[in-house]
């Protein structure tokens, strides 16, 4: 049984190394259809910075995160979490947010971090390559599906070359551009011109 949760925010998750290109389709149109966009990091107010060396202050720290305040989760890829465990605490973060029926949506190198945690274990999921996840340890290899992104049920995966894809899933899961998001995909992944007038009509 999910809780009541927030329907209008969505919280970025924003680390060290994080991989600028993967999220801004989704939050940047998100923010158009009226979510509000905050940005989580380990420490609220103590500046990451990404892989483009872009600094990133974020608005609340993950420890006072909570699921019901909160639409959905993204996690963006990073370095880290090829490094190490420092980013561990964003993946149990995303195991509250599914066990409380509030949506995660990761890519590239995220999807790494829900793998370790067991979060991949029985979903349908994608990633950049299956033995990418593969050398994990995880057990949820059955499940992987070659696809540019897979939502199922609460959780959005997809890999690195996939943003706007990615975005498409995350668009749907919170019902954003009913009617219209064919014609962004087409626009943004397609370049398909027909596909402009579509979403702007």
């Amino acid at each position: 049984m999910g809780i009541e949760s927030d329907t209008t925010t969505v919280h970025l998750a924003v680390y060290d190394t994080l991989a600028d290109w993967e999220t801004g389709h989704a939050t940047a149109w998100l923010a158009r259809a009226g979510f509000t966009i905050r940005t989580v990091g380990p420490v609220a107010e103590q500046p990451v910075t990404t892989l483009a060396g872009v600094r990133i202050v974020p608005d609340l720290a993950l420890a006072d995160l909570r699921p019901e305040d909160s639409a959905l989760l993204i996690l963006p890829g990073a370095e880290k979490y090829d490094e190490g465990d420092d980013l561990a605490p964003f993946t149990a973060k995303a195991r509250a947010f599914l066990d409380a029926g509030v949506p995660v949506a990761a890519i590239c190198g995220a999807t790494a971090g829900l793998a370790k945690e067991g979060l991949l274990d029985e979903r349908p999921h994608t990633s950049a390559v299956s033995f990418y996840l593969a050398a994990t340890g995880y057990k949820g290899g059955d499940h992987y599906v070659e696809a540019d992104a897979v939502r199922d049920g609460d959780l959005i995966t997809a890999g690195p070359t996939e943003p706007v894809a990615f975005a498409r899933e995350i668009f749907a899961r919170l019902g954003a551009y009913e009617g219209k998001r064919d014609a962004w995909y087409r626009l943004f992944h397609d370049s398909d011109p027909a596909a402009f007038e579509e979403l702007n009509a």
